[in-house]
């Protein structure tokens, strides 16, 4: 694993984030798009990815998802795939970018919890980019395990604590 100073690699998700977001509300008008993972919280190292978020009413995930296979979005091998939930990913842009499709209303939203809560803590900020940083070099499987641990616990704690 290598992770990226902010400055490295959150003004270019940004902007890549803007240009997702414009072309496909169009496509998709009842979707939230939403920019989510480490590009989106101020301060947070990152692998140098972008992450977006799409929730979609229950009727229109299968759609939804076929919208991005169109335009050269390819689902996630080794992701969790469900009616409320599928990975795509695209390798046609500067930097590797990564769609959740969740259904309103589902467990998956947890996403946007997990970034407001960085993004209004400053010491969990540095906590997660410790962790990140202690798995430099390290197998990507034993960080996701770490950071699946640090979410579950980061979720648990109460807004405004």
């Amino acid at each position: 694993m290598r992770f990226l100073h902010p400055q490295d690699y959150q003004p270019i998700a940004g902007k890549i984030f803007e240009d997702i977001r414009q072309k496909f509300e169009t496509m998709i008008p009842n979707a939230n798009i939403q920019h989510v993972g480490s590009s989106a919280v101020d301060g947070s190292i990152s692998k140098g990815d972008l992450d977006i978020f799409i929730g979609v009413p229950r009727d229109d995930h299968a759609e939804t998802i076929r919208v991005f296979e169109q335009h050269g979005f390819k689902i996630k091998k080794g992701t969790l795939r469900t009616e409320e939930l599928c990975m795509l990913e695209a390798e046609c842009y500067q930097i590797d970018v990564a769609v959740q499709i969740v259904a309103f209303g589902s467990k998956f939203e947890f996403f946007l919890e997990f970034r407001d809560k960085l993004r209004a803590d400053s010491k969990l900020v540095q906590e997660y980019n410790a962790l990140k940083r202690s798995f430099q070099g390290v197998s990507p499987d034993k960080y996701r395990e770490a950071k699946s641990q640090f979410i579950e616990r980061v979720l648990l704690i109460k807004s405004g604590h």
